[in-house]
């Protein structure tokens, strides 16, 4: 499970943060309307894992900024 802090609409991202205790934050520019920043987030993550998007499911947070995701191998 992974655990990340969503930042949307933000003019830093797409970045992936990695905090001092391996903490991840996510900054995108696509704002929380419509699914649109969720999307974001899991292509970055995908990419930021080395994993395909399919294999990441959205498992709580979809319209909270703390989210919860889990790696499918």
């Amino acid at each position: 499970m992974i655990t990340v802090l969503v930042k949307p609409g933000s003019r830093k991202g797409p970045l992936v943060e990695v905090g001092a205790e391996g903490q991840l934050t996510i900054y995108v520019a696509e704002r929380a309307v419509d699914g649109k920043a969720n999307a974001a987030v899991t292509k970055l993550l995908a990419a930021h894992l080395g994993v395909p998007r399919s294999s990441l499911e959205l498992v709580s947070g979809a319209t909270a900024r703390i989210k919860r995701f889990r790696v499918n191998t």
